[in-house]
């Protein structure tokens, strides 16, 4: 089986999720971003199929929380937002014969270890790419690509279907795979209230916070 990665790029903490701030304070939104991290890094670590798991990050709460969940922590690229973090990581990747990158964003806390494996599953004889949407169809919140440069990537809020428009340039047939944990990420108010209205129950860290937040 191809040896897949987990590669998970962190901003710094400090002003996160800046689109909540009509109803969370800096500190609370700080909370909730370390919290939602490690609500991905366990579900990666439950992961059956992965060969590892690295983050790229300067922020140093980001870092013990990674080096907690037995992740690697790099820093290629680690400034230039988040298609210059993965970017670092597939270069990190490739020069060490990496077979493939699976990358995540930190802020998708309903994430579990089988859907992960689901997703590593999906890979296919190289070149190949998935990708898994987020639940409006508008970014891209899972991305696997096998080698890691097989398909340019560019992150963004509109990134879903032009990645399928770059997968397809490159010659190759996207696999997308539709998960609700995955494709549920924070980054406005309705998100919020999305997720914890979200069913089935799923005992997060994350939803104990906001609960604990008053949601």
């Amino acid at each position: 089986m191809t040896d897949v990665w987990a590669c998970v790029p962190v901003k710094s903490f400090t002003g996160a999720k800046s689109r909540t701030a009509s109803i969370l304070s800096p500190a609370q939104r700080e909370v909730l971003a370390a919290t939602m991290l490690e609500d991905v890094l366990s579900a990666l670590a439950g992961a059956r199929r992965l060969a590892g798991i690295m983050v790229n990050t300067i922020d140093p709460t980001a870092a013990a929380l990674a080096r907690r969940y037995g992740a690697r922590v790099v820093n290629d690229g680690a400034l230039d937002g988040h298609t210059g973090a993965v970017n670092g990581m597939a270069r990190i990747l490739t020069a060490e014969g990496g077979s493939a990158l699976l990358t995540l964003p930190g802020d998708i806390p309903r994430i579990t270890a089988a859907e992960v494996d689901a997703v590593v599953g999906s890979c296919r004889t190289p070149p190949s790419f998935t990708i898994v949407p987020a639940h409006d169809e508008l970014g891209s919140n899972a991305v696997l690509c096998s080698p890691p440069f097989s398909v340019k990537l560019r992150f963004g809020d509109d990134s879903y279907f032009p990645h399928l428009m770059a997968a397809r340039a490159a010659g190759i047939e996207p696999t997308i795979v539709r998960l609700p944990g995955i494709g549920l990420d924070i980054d406005h108010p309705a998100d919020l209230r999305a997720f914890v209205n979200a069913r089935p129950y799923r005992p997060t860290r994350t939803l104990t916070l906001l609960r604990n937040f008053g949601f």
